[in-house]
């Protein structure tokens, strides 16, 4: 038996979901006690380390670890989630920012900072979600926490037309199953009839232009968020930003040598 296995996890999926469809097709596994270490975002894919048996009770022992992920960074619209799983707003803007800029942007982000948790995330504070308090409307001071980064480097700009990007985000949404618990009552199903009525207005009411997406790879500490650090580059550049896909590429633990970087052990 093994002690720990690492799984993909599509857009859309929640962790539990993408163990549940892993133990479907080993049912060797299909009574062993298992659980994730770490999570990942409904919209974020990628590698999810999951612990299987009496590797269960060292959980502890694998927090911390690191990470790398590959993020697509969509300039001149915002989300209230910082995800497509949010209700988007446009700028009006048309930033084109010259790769020197995105540069000096990147570079100031690298190291450790004091950041607050999302709105939208499942951080408690007074015994509820943030998430539950936002949709709620209840007024709470958001908690901090350290965030770090390693690395981060810019992969390539690219330009997207509206109608390409419309399509996209469309599919992307589509991958997010419905859910019809109590839990999910007051957020609707994830909002996603408000969602997607959101950007269908957003996407009619705009001209054929091109957006600017940034790809970026990014080696953080543990709890670092993709979808805050999409906002910040957005701020920085003077305009809104938000991840338009994020995806987990590497756990393990960050060393650089030189010119040269990796995980250990990487996952």
């Amino acid at each position: 038996m093994k002690r720990f296995v690492v799984i993909d996890k599509e857009i859309g999926e929640t962790p539990l979901e993408a163990l549940s469809a892993w133990k479907a097709l080993h049912p060797l596994y299909a009574r062993v006690p298992a659980t994730y270490a770490g999570r990942l975002d409904p919209m974020a894919s990628g590698k999810l380390l999951v612990l299987l048996g009496d590797e269960c009770k060292r959980k502890v022992h694998y927090a911390g670890m690191d990470k790398e992920y590959v993020v697509r960074v969509l300039l001149d619209v915002g989300t209230d989630t910082g995800d497509v799983l949010g209700l988007p707003t446009h700028t009006g803007k048309n930033t084109a920012p010259n790769e020197s800029l995105v540069h000096q942007v990147l570079e100031s982000e690298v190291g450790s900072h004091q950041r607050a948790y999302p709105a939208y995330s499942s951080k408690t504070v007074a015994g509820v979600p943030l998430f539950l308090h936002t949709l709620r409307g209840t007024p709470v001071e958001l908690p901090t926490h350290t965030e770090t980064i390693h690395s981060i480097h810019l992969e390539g700009m690219e330009q997207v037309y509206t109608n390409t990007l419309s399509t996209s985000i469309e599919r992307s949404l589509l991958r997010v199953p419905r859910d019809s618990s109590p839990s999910k009552e007051l957020g609707s199903d994830f909002r996603q009839d408000q969602i997607r009525e959101a950007w269908r207005e957003l996407f009619t009411s705009l001209p054929e232009r091109q957006f600017i997406v940034l790809t970026i790879r990014v080696s953080c500490g543990t709890g670092t968020y993709m979808r805050t650090l999409a906002e910040r580059i957005g701020s920085a550049l003077d305009t809104s930003a938000f991840a338009l896909s994020i995806h987990r590429t590497h756990i393990g633990r960050y060393r650089p040598l030189g010119p040269f970087s990796f995980f250990f052990p990487s996952f």
